[in-house]
């Protein structure tokens, strides 16, 4: 079972997300800001990550381009998954190793297509 880590420091998005993914059959784990999510990364390294943009403490921004320069760090597939949906956004968040993009609010064939388009599916 590929495993999930699910970022977003709203908890109703958190347990949204989360239903969808395990329904997809995914193991999940979240957390609710950049700096947790890097715990939560040291600890295990995840096969995804559906990471927000705009979160206290580390953003999500701040927390992938940390993550790429982690040991494995360029293993995970990560989807940012934000309000955040102007190009320019969308084009720093590629540029810093971001797999593909979801503007919310998402449903469950949205994060299916997303997933399948960079290959977890």
């Amino acid at each position: 079972m590929k495993s999930c880590l699910v970022v977003d420091d709203s908890r109703v998005v958190r347990k949204v997300a989360r239903k969808i993914l395990e329904e997809l059959n995914f193991a999940c784990t979240e957390a609710e800001d950049g700096k947790q999510a890097m715990e939560a990364c040291a600890d295990r390294m995840p096969d995804a990550i559906l990471l927000d943009w705009n979160m206290p403490v580390m953003t999500g921004i701040e927390f992938l381009r940390r993550l790429r320069k982690m040991s494995g760090g360029d293993f995970p597939k990560v989807v940012f998954c934000t309000t955040e949906n102007d190009l320019a956004h969308i084009q720093e968040a590629l540029s810093a190793g971001a797999n593909e993009y979801i503007m919310k609010p998402f449903d469950s064939d949205i994060i299916q297509t997303k997933f399948q388009q960079v290959g977890l599916l």
